[in-house]
């Protein structure tokens, strides 16, 4: 299925953190938290301007970026858990 953010949303697919501590205790799924990091994966067009021009998102395909620990809205495309937020829910770009 091909998907296509709309106005100003962005997709982004959550980057696996490692379940593994420094000493080697690995840490099982329940025990962690979600990460806050993730790749954008789409972005919609932006958000329209009183006559029909589109200011541009500042995060492109592929940017890696911090967000908030509740935000978006989690779906499952493809077999892919991602997460569909607003441009303003991220917090930075990394990198």
């Amino acid at each position: 299925m091909k998907f296509r953010p709309l106005h100003d949303r962005v997709v982004v697919q959550r980057v696996k953190e490692d379940t593994k501590t420094a000493g080697g205790i690995i840490i099982p799924d329940t025990a962690t938290e979600k990460p806050q990091e993730g790749k954008v994966v789409a972005v919609g067009p932006g958000t329209r301007n009183d006559d029909g021009s589109y200011n541009k998102l500042d995060v492109k395909k592929g940017d890696r970026v911090l967000f908030g620990k509740w935000g978006g809205t989690e779906v499952k495309i493809d077999g892919k858990d991602l997460l569909i937020m607003k441009e303003s829910d991220i917090m930075g770009v990394v990198g």
